[in-house]
């Protein structure tokens, strides 16, 4: 399907010691033989200031994705418009306050800016740890957070929550009490398989998938799927002497594949891609083979959906323009 057109949902970029993921790095993935029309940049504590006022201080991440999609949209580096939109950071823990901030993200990314994503991933587990700097408990059912939450979907901004599968009842109820906000749970819910949960995959799908079919029911709420190379996932792709080939990735990842469109239905479901993360498991071309793979019998309308309407229209991205 090497004409399918995609939108890639979810990636990040960063400069960090032993680790390097900026527009080179990207450039050299999505020409690896996949129609990648976009991008969508979500923050991960890359480009801060490093001075000035401390609430303003993530801005700097905005500033640097605006500048990256500027350069894409020169041409120069190719047909794909890289960070198209960005999900930047703000937080929600000042409440209304959080106006403040968002006025300078917005006036840093122009209409690139199209949401928020916070510090949320959680676990009482210390082996549980998918963030430097882990979030308080029980972060997404804070009062000053619910109203945070609420002056985004004021804006017309997208909330983007990674979440553990064990917190899916805090991000319903978050999800409810905020119903004018465009809510999008990332990387699948985050089914759990370290610590406590490893070896326990059947009964970590069960639980999970019964709170995905209860998300499901808001409309509020959408969905990405991918994230399965984050090491909390419980997936040991890394560990073989040969990279996984795209029939592998599909045959481990289907069922949750598919148990997320069944619950959320095509036009609520986006693929993503989750680099540079995801990186460390398997390559941005078989990663997208295997998503293409899953859905190989799906209505090329269906797919369409998956691979870059849902993502396009969650972000007001002007699909015009592809």
């Amino acid at each position: 399907m090497p004409e399918q057109r995609i939108i890639d949902a979810h990636h990040h970029l960063w400069d960090r010691p032993h680790s390097r993921y900026l527009l080179d790095e990207l450039t050299a993935d999505v020409r690896t033989g996949h129609k990648i029309l976009a991008t969508i940049y979500v923050q991960c504590r890359s480009m801060y200031r490093t001075h000035g006022d401390p609430k303003l201080l993530s801005v700097g991440e905005t500033e640097f994705a605006n500048g990256i999609a500027a350069q894409c949209a020169s041409g120069l580096y190719g047909d794909t418009r890289g960070c198209a939109g960005i999900i930047g950071f703000a937080d929600l823990l000042l409440g209304r306050n959080v106006d403040y901030v968002l006025d300078h993200l917005v006036a840093a990314g122009g209409v690139r800016v199209k949401g928020v994503r916070n510090t949320t991933a959680w676990h009482a587990d210390p082996s549980i740890i998918s963030n430097p700097v882990p979030p308080p408990a029980h972060i997404l059912i804070e009062t000053a957070f619910i109203e945070g939450t609420r002056r985004l979907g004021k804006r017309k901004l997208v909330l983007d929550i990674w979440a553990y599968h064990t917190q899916l009842k805090e991000v319903e109820l978050l999800s409810r009490a905020c119903p004018e906000t465009a809510i999008v749970v990332d990387h699948i819910g985050g089914p759990l398989g370290v610590g406590p949960y490893r070896g326990k995959r059947p009964e970590v799908f069960k639980d999970w998938s019964v709170q995905l079919k209860r998300l499901a029911q808001i409309p509020n709420l959408k969905i990405k799927i991918g994230g399965f190379g984050l090491t909390v996932l419980g997936y040991d792709f890394h560990l073989q002497a040969d990279p996984p080939s795209s029939d592998e990735l599909a045959l481990s990842w289907q069922e949750y594949v598919l148990t997320v469109i069944d619950a959320f239905g095509v036009n609520r479901c986006m693929f993503e891609s989750n680099f540079p993360v995801d990186k460390g498991m398997f390559s941005y071309a078989s990663m997208w083979n295997a998503y293409k793979k899953i859905v190989w019998k799906f209505t090329q309308q269906e797919k369409d959906y998956l691979f870059y309407k849902t993502a396009a229209e969650t972000y007001s991205i002007n699909q015009s323009d592809f």
